[in-house]
């Protein structure tokens, strides 16, 4: 098991916008894929206190229920690409 994890849509463009990074960056993750219903969604509500979709988690940086492409994205880069320390 991956210590990312990515909470998806299918067909979601904010989605594919975060696998990309994370491909770009040749990193190990994992996919959750959840239903279309975002009553539904309750596994991603309880990482990240809401239903939209992407959110990652990060294990081994201690990160729960990121959500927000702009922001996930950032934070790959800069924990993992060329803006790591």
């Amino acid at each position: 098991m991956a210590a990312i994890t990515m909470y998806e849509l299918p067909g979601c463009p904010y989605c594919a916008k975060v696998r990309s990074k994370l491909d770009d960056l040749d990193l190990e993750y994992d996919v959750i894929e959840v239903p279309r219903s975002h009553d539904e969604r309750t596994e991603v509500e309880k990482v990240s206190g809401q239903t939209g979709v992407p959110v990652i988690t990060d294990e081994e940086n201690g990160v729960e229920g990121m959500s927000e492409s702009d922001d996930i994205v950032e934070y790959l880069e800069e924990t993992y690409g060329d803006g790591a320390a």
